[in-house]
């Protein structure tokens, strides 16, 4: 259990550190200085800088995938919009408890690092059929698809902004409490949008096959 609190204590240093810094800014020093550890102690754990790069990942998009499969799990009896609900809910308090790694990933994924790619490659296919799988189970068939591709790309941008532009609003976040509100309104953004697109494009298709909203 100790040993397990160290290596999370070194994680938690080097995902702050990365996010400042960036993955080269940071030194192995650097992140043993913060996680008060001994130098040597990374190169045990992790084989080095690159070793704790690939296990924060790795350790990271597995968690996630976990909490999306138990989400979709729990909600199967629900109908498709509600359950599209709580996907979102779910991916955003995931992304949001773990900020700082989610942003420093979702910059390197959209610098196109090599590195992080490759490594997250195959959870990123596996979140996207989650995604996209939900999202059009939701959707009434007659959308076309070319229209249902433009509208899952919108959600899908919504759900990375946050991360992608964290600058925008990063001194309206501080502490706990505005991380949980800040969940609580995104989330009730998106789902706003959702039931909109649902709204509009289901009852569209509703009135072109030659029927009427009651």
């Amino acid at each position: 259990m100790k040993n397990n609190l160290t290596k999370q204590k070194v994680v938690d240093a080097a995902s702050s550190l990365f996010f400042q810094k960036g993955f080269h800014g940071t030194s192995v020093r650097d992140i043993a200085d913060k996680a008060a550890v001994n130098v040597s102690l990374i190169s045990y754990y992790f084989n080095g800088k690159q070793g704790l790069l690939e296990y924060a990942v790795t350790a990271y998009y597995e968690a996630y995938l976990q909490s999306v499969e138990a989400t979709l799990e729990e909600v199967a009896p629900l109908s498709p919009k509600d359950q599209l609900h709580q996907l979102i809910f779910t991916i955003i308090h995931y992304k949001q408890s773990y900020h700082q790694l989610t942003c420093f990933i979702q910059r390197e994924l959209s610098l196109d690092s090599v590195f992080v790619r490759e490594m997250a490659v195959t959870y990123l296919a596996k979140e996207n059929y989650y995604i996209q799988k939900t999202f059009y189970d939701a959707l009434s068939n007659k959308v076309q698809s070319d229209e249902k591709t433009y509208l899952l790309m919108q959600l899908k941008g919504m759900l990375i902004t946050p991360y992608i532009l964290h600058s925008e609003w990063k001194d309206q976040i501080i502490g706990e409490y505005s991380h949980q509100q800040f969940i609580k309104k995104y989330v009730r953004t998106i789902q706003k949008w959702l039931d909109f697109v649902l709204v509009n494009k289901n009852e569209k298709d509703f009135i072109h096959s030659g029927n009427k909203p009651s």
